[in-house]
């Protein structure tokens, strides 16, 4: 089978490697988002797609926009079954959709119709959900609202973030997405159209979502933690200093005082009161300084904290 494979983020990478290792698969070309500048400096950082695929040898572009004449000759004249789309991060327009023989697929992180968009993993863990999984699903021109070829599901546990509910969920598709391919292309698995009736949507995640409201319940706050462990991470103020929190856990203590509030400070931590129960930060960071565990803040900061 050859493919087009479209994505950016290491997930995708991770997807593009494996489809590599199999034997019936020939990834003819990759598309990716442009090199952006780094946060320091003038360097341009690759998206982990293009360098998967540079270390793969297989031909990538990187357009800004996929709706232009060049684009379109240079991928026209490349025959392909599939088109597989993993977080790639555009829309895909109506060319590109038809390009494929067999059919445009997207990989999506949910069980659809649940958390069309672009955070489904945020999602699954801010809302305290059980169980998430993937969707692989016929791309039409609507978000991730294509009809369904399979989907496979997977618990989440109470101690998945964001990052390691992501790895076993590409992890997942790893796992099973070569046999669906196989399947799709001899005309054994038909594709089923959602039930739109169900559909939920989740946005981009935005920074300045990122700070805590102790008001909320310690289970909000914590799930907060794990879906934002990645980026942007989450902070709080105190005494008009931005703190980022790097690491926080919810005890079975009741809160005795104001949400947001100091409980106690030692060394295993500082202990904040919230809507309910007290949670406990064990690692912090001032703006501009470096992390600091429990044991260093309670020796250079509990004064500042009482």
């Amino acid at each position: 089978m050859n493919i087009l494979f479209a994505g950016s983020p290491h997930s995708a990478a991770k997807v593009l490697d494996s489809l590599s290792n199999e034997s019936n698969i020939n990834i003819k070309a990759v598309i990716t988002q442009p090199d952006k500048r780094g946060k320091r400096g003038s360097k341009l950082i690759e998206s982990a797609v293009a360098n998967k695929a540079r270390s793969l040898d297989i031909k990538t572009f990187k357009p800004e926009h996929l709706d232009n004449d060049n684009l379109k000759a240079e991928l026209s004249s490349i025959e392909v079954e599939f088109l597989i789309v993993v977080a790639y991060g555009k829309i895909i327009p109506s060319w590109l959709l038809n390009l494929p023989t067999v059919s445009p697929i997207n990989i999506h992180f949910s069980i659809l119709p649940k958390y069309r968009g672009a955070s489904p993993i945020q999602s699954a863990i801010l809302n305290g959900d059980t169980s998430t999984g993937i969707s692989i699903i016929k791309i039409n021109n609507k978000l991730d609202s294509g009809d369904i070829y399979s989907v496979f599901e997977k618990n989440i546990e109470d101690d998945d973030d964001k990052i390691s509910l992501e790895r076993k969920l590409t992890e997942l598709c790893n796992t099973n997405l070569f046999s669906i391919l196989d399947k799709i292309n001899s005309n054994e698995l038909n594709a089923t159209p959602q039930d739109h009736s169900k559909a939920t949507y989740c946005n981009k995640v935005l920074k300045q979502e990122s700070e805590i409201n102790f008001n909320d319940g310690s289970t909000n706050i914590i799930n907060k933690y794990r879906a934002y462990i990645e980026w942007p991470g989450i902070y709080f103020n105190y005494k008009n200093k931005v703190i980022k929190i790097h690491k926080i856990e919810k005890t079975n203590e009741n809160s005795s005082d104001i949400p947001g509030t100091v409980h106690k400070i030692d060394k295993t931590g500082l202990f904040i009161n919230t809507g309910d129960k007290v949670v406990v930060i064990t690692y912090l960071q001032f703006q501009n300084k470096n992390i600091i565990s429990s044991t260093d803040l309670y020796n250079s900061h509990r004064d500042f904290f009482s």
